[in-house]
């Protein structure tokens, strides 16, 4: 095979078997919450299945020996000869491990690591019926199995079709038969013998394995048409299979040992490659043989599965044409390619404001209509191609069943996570920014929230505590919350913890409301442990989760209430390429800051703040709110300005927090592209990115918690 197409198929498999293995790890932990669903456990059986059909034919041994193993374990528990429990469970998911650690090898390109000996033969040992120390013959366990894996034939019918096979030379249904053996002899070349059977005992052999279907044509020519007819019917059935009319003795011999042979998987998957050749040679039979094959093969129509499942070449054509389009309804397309779309997108929104500006000042009426079009066209062709970015939160929320298990179990605390809103779609980028922080809030959710059961039951709350994961679409935002029915937050306890970690000195924390206090946890090296665990304790994660919701233009915010539980939120833009922004103006330089943000904008006599704790503030609607001259800080008082009596205020917010900005100018809201600074400007304190403006000036966007942290 050429080195492309092994390439093509790489590809594929690791498309195919990434999307089961990220199903398979919230099936298994389904599983164990119910451990008799025949749909899952069917499921679970076939995805093994399918990675280790795609691994065998990449020659994976390593992968194809340790799902084998998983396979094996599922046939079982699918039949009901053992039931599903922990300690299985903590293997079949150790194993998964390995699979995926071994998967991503072969995404790497990367030597295979097996899976240990020890977990293989812990599988192979729950791979026996409970109660027995015997191993399994091969054949019962292997030929149910391949009969099963494509749902052709049940056992019954499996084993019917062995006895079928066995009894094929005696034919009892079929007296016809005995009736013409000189003629069979010499149409299949003059063997003699107990091992030969006639060509009529063949072509009924076909039948069984196949269903009727190839023979069936020439069958039907058989009885509707002359002798001259049928022979010329069997001549053109010779040149289609190359004029060769006759297989040798070696060839027929081979094919006998293929169908008699060991185990189920081989008769079934040599039947289906070696018969189908054969069967072609055999059409040419019809002129030597009598109308008594009619008798021969109608009485076989009890098969229709096998005739379904395995198609001849007459019946293909038609349910291929009837399926082909289905085929053809998605593409696989580079990210990077729709990360370039976007691009363009963006640079077409841009051309789109500068129109809109110019439009505006124009009174030609042509040019309004032209622009208001280019508008509509601009903002469908947008949303289309966000829309091919978009992925479903699911992949996400996926691996949180797992993580939740695992962690309640070395906890050893009873934790029932449920998910809503897995079907919520956004960004791919936000999809993949957003996996790390959710699972470490998850963590702390089980961690810190859950109480043990015994504490739980002395509270009058069930022994089992519960995690709820959600996420909604609201307008241009993501919602996600992480809630948990523990034990709560206590303020006195965090004010407590923040004056002696020296956070705040004692004055300040007894003023500190309830949501601050909660904050609190959001601040560097801040842990309510005694001890550090290999889970928490070290306070650096929820420090690193609000860096990273911020990176992301978000909000995190926390609600608790004390013996009830903790809800905390998170609210992300749909995406990372597109932002709505309110323009402002500093001196004559422009800013752009983030729409979401934005909390209320008014205007404000100068004169009338107010110190408190030594920092400018104002009161509005008995709220008082901190106040920063960003202008001092971006662009600087020049040489004979004064300050001005009267300037327009924005009040921003970080999560729960919110301050003032005092701005010269508001331009108004627009829609920019972000756009990276270049390397000289990386890293400059409060600056996100850049944009152009609709009247083609560049204006830099501000990332209010980094702007706040490094210059108040």
């Amino acid at each position: 095979m050429a080195f492309d197409a092994d390439d093509e198929i790489l590809q594929d498999f690791l498309v195919e078997a990434g999307e089961i293995l990220e199903k398979l790890s919230e099936q298994l932990v389904d599983l164990e919450q119910n451990p008799d669903d025949s749909d899952l456990l069917n499921a679970i059986f076939r995805g093994f299945h399918t990675v280790k059909g795609g691994a065998g034919f990449l020659q994976l041994e390593a992968l194809v020996n340790c799902c084998h193993s998983a396979e094996n374990v599922f046939d079982i528990l699918r039949n009901h000869k053992r039931k599903v429990d922990s300690e299985l469970m903590d293997v079949v998911l150790e194993t998964l491990d390995h699979v995926n650690s071994m998967f991503d090898q072969v995404r790497n390109g990367q030597a295979l690591t097996p899976a240990p000996d020890q977990l293989i033969a812990s599988l192979d040992a729950f791979a026996e019926p409970a109660g027995e120390t015997q191993p399994r013959e091969d054949v019962p366990a292997t030929a149910p199995q391949a009969a099963d894996d494509g749902g052709d034939i049940t056992d019954d019918e499996f084993e019917q079709l062995l006895d079928a096979l066995q009894d094929g030379s005696a034919a009892p249904e079929s007296p016809a038969v005995a009736d013409e053996p000189a003629k069979a002899d010499s149409a299949s070349g003059g063997g003699s013998g107990d091992d030969d059977i006639t060509d009529d005992e063949f072509e009924a052999l076909l039948d069984q394995l196949h269903g009727k279907g190839q023979f069936a044509g020439a069958v039907a020519a058989d009885e509707s048409a002359p002798a001259a007819d049928t022979g010329a019917a069997a001549s053109g059935s010779e040149s289609a299979a190359g004029g060769d009319d006759l297989i040798t003795d070696d060839e027929f011999e081979k094919l006998l040992d293929e169908l008699h042979g060991k185990g189920g998987a081989p008769t079934t998957a040599g039947a289906g490659e070696t018969g189908t050749p054969a069967a072609e040679p055999a059409k040419a039979e019809p002129a030597a043989a009598p109308k008594s094959e009619p008798k021969k093969v109608e009485p076989k129509k009890t098969e229709p599965k096998k005739a379904e499942a395995k198609p001849t070449a007459a019946a293909a054509p038609a349910p291929a044409r009837d399926t082909s389009p289905v085929a053809e309804t998605t593409v696989r397309v580079d990210t990077k390619r729709l990360d370039d779309i976007m691009n363009m997108v963006g640079e077409l929104v841009l051309v789109r404001n500068r129109l809109q500006r110019l439009g505006a000042s124009s009174e030609d009426e042509h040019m309004h209509k032209a622009v208001s079009n280019l508008d509509v066209v601009t903002t469908d062709l947008q949303a289309a191609v966000m829309q091919t970015r978009m992925q479903p939160i699911k992949k996400v929320f996926g691996r949180f069943p797992r993580v939740v298990r695992d962690l309640a179990r070395s906890l050893k605390k009873e934790v029932n996570l449920v998910m809503h809103g897995e079907d919520t779609d956004l960004d791919k980028n936000l999809v993949e920014a957003l996996s790390d922080p959710l699972v470490h809030l998850v963590r702390n959710s089980v961690d810190h929230g859950i109480e043990a059961p015994d504490v739980r039951e002395k509270a009058g709350k069930p022994r089992q505590g519960t995690v709820t994961l959600s996420a909604e679409q609201e307008g241009d935002h993501i919602l996600l919350a992480i809630e948990d029915d523990g034990a709560g937050m206590d303020p006195e306890v965090l004010r407590r913890k923040a004056v002696e970690k020296g956070v705040y000195e004692q004055d300040a924390a007894d003023r500190l409301t309830e949501n601050e206090c909660f904050n609190l946890i959001f601040a560097a090296g801040f842990s309510t442990k005694e001890q550090i665990s290999d889970v928490s304790g070290r306070g650096v994660g929820m420090d690193v989760v609000k860096t990273k919701i911020g990176q992301l233009n978000g909000q995190i915010s926390i609600v608790s209430k004390l013996g009830k539980g903790s809800r905390i939120i998170i609210k992300v833009p749909l995406t990372l390429a597109i932002m709505p922004t309110l323009m402002i103006m500093l001196g004559d330089q422009s800013f752009a800051l983030p729409l979401v943000n934005v909390v209320e904008i008014f205007h404000l006599d100068l004169t009338k703040t107010n110190i408190v704790d030594g920092r400018e503030c104002i009161v509005v609607r008995d709220k008082v709110f901190p106040l920063f001259h960003i202008k001092r800080w971006l662009v600087g008082k020049g040489k004979g300005q004064e300050e001005p009596a009267n300037a327009h205020v924005v009040i921003v917010a970080m999560g729960t927090k919110q301050v003032g900005f005092v701005v010269d100018q508001l331009v108004g809201q627009e829609e920019v592209v972000i756009k990276p600074l270049g390397r000289a400007l990386q890293g400059t304190p409060g600056m996100a990115g850049a944009t152009i403006t609709g009247d083609g000036r560049i204006a830099l966007i501000i990332d209010v918690p980094s702007l706040l942290q490094h210059y108040s």
